[in-house]
C-alpha cells in the first residue's frame, strides 16, 4: 500500500479504509508509521519489515494471514517493493497461495518524471546508483543506448559525484534534478549533468530526497567515417581514448568497439606526425 512521500494529505481514502480494517500494519519503522497513523487516528499492531528481515518473519506474517488475519504492508513513503524492502515477503506470500492485491498512491518516481519536462512515452527505473564510481559509471554505461528516460534514486552527499560520472558517460543528456516532492521545498533544476554538477560545486549540494531523470539518447542519423574521425580528434584532445570512443558513441550511435579502434589508429597517425 502506497504512503505519503512527504505531504501527509497524499494518502487515498482506499489506503486509509485498509488501514483501519487491517488486523496487522507491516512496516519499515514503527516510528516514522506511528506518525502516519497518528495524523489520522489509526492505532494498529505494527510488525517491522525490513532489509534485515529474514524467512522466520515471513512465515510469521504468512502465518497471521492463514489465522484469517488481514495484513497491510507499507513503506516510510511511497509504495512499498520500489527500491524498498517486501518483494521476497510478497514472493513468499505468492507462493504460499495467499492472496496479495495493490493500494496504488504516491511514488517519487513517476511523480519525478511528471514534472521533469523529459520524455515519458518510454522509462527505466534504475532504483539507488551505485555507491563506487566505478560501478556507477558501469552501470550507466549499461544503460547509456536504452532509448528511454532513466530514473534514479540518489543521495544529496553522492549528487555531485554522480552528476560528474553521468557526464562522463552520457555528456549530451539533459538531466532533472528533482528534489523534496510534495514538500515545501520541492525543486527542480535542468541542464547538462557537467553544468549541474558545476552549479553544486558552487552552490552546494542540496538537501532531501532526491530523484535523477536522464534523458533518453537523441535518434542518430548516419555518420560517415571522416565525420566520426573529426568528432574522435576534437574528442582525444580533452579524453582518453576509451572515454572519446564513449563519447563519440554517444553522439553518433557507432559502435564504441569500432570507435575505440579507430581513435588507436588516429593515436598512431599523430605519433608518427610529431
Amino acid at each position: 500500500m502506497a504512503t505519503p512521500i512527504g505531504n501527509l494529505r497524499d494518502i487515498t481514502l482506499r489506503a486509509l479504509a485498509t488501514l483501519k480494517a487491517a488486523d496487522m500494519v507491516v512496516c519499515e519503522d514503527t516510528r516514522v508509521s506511528k506518525k502516519l497513523l497518528s495524523a489520522y487516528g489509526i492505532s494498529k499492531r505494527l510488525e517491522v519489515y525490513n532489509d534485515h528481515s529474514d524467512a522466520r518473519q515471513r512465515e510469521k506474517i504468512i502465518a497471521a494471514v492463514a489465522d484469517g488475519k488481514s495484513v497491510a504492508l507499507i513503506s516510510d513513503a511511497g509504495m512499498p517493493l520500489i527500491s524498498d524492502p517486501g518483494y521476497k515477503l510478497v514472493a513468499a506470500c505468492i507462493a504460499a497461495g495467499v492472496n496479495v492485491t495493490s493500494v496504488p498512491g504516491a511514488n517519487a518516481p513517476l511523480a519525478a518524471l511528471q514534472i521533469s519536462g523529459l520524455p515519458s512515452d518510454q522509462f527505466a527505473f534504475l532504483g539507488f546508483l551505485p555507491v563506487k564510481s566505478k560501478a556507477r559509471r558501469e552501470m550507466l554505461q549499461i544503460w547509456q543506448a536504452v532509448p528511454a528516460s532513466l530514473i534514479a534514486f540518489e543521495s544529496a552527499k553522492r549528487l555531485i559525484k554522480s552528476l560528474e560520472d553521468i557526464a562522463a558517460v552520457m555528456p549530451e543528456r539533459e538531466v532533472a534534478v528533482v528534489r523534496e516532492i510534495t514538500k515545501l521545498h520541492e525543486e527542480l533544476r535542468k541542464g547538462s549533468a557537467g553544468e549541474l554538477a558545476t552549479y553544486y560545486e558552487q552552490h552546494g549540494a542540496p538537501r532531501g530526497e532526491i530523484v535523477l531523470v536522464i534523458a533518453p539518447p537523441e535518434e542518430k542519423g548516419e555518420v560517415s567515417q571522416g565525420e566520426a574521425e573529426a568528432l574522435l580528434k576534437k574528442a582525444l584532445k580533452e579524453m582518453s581514448t576509451k572515454e572519446a570512443a564513449a563519447h563519440v558513441a554517444e553522439k553518433t550511435g557507432m559502435s564504441r568497439k569500432a570507435l575505440y579502434n579507430m581513435a588507436l589508429e588516429l593515436n598512431k597517425g599523430d605519433g608518427a606526425k610529431r
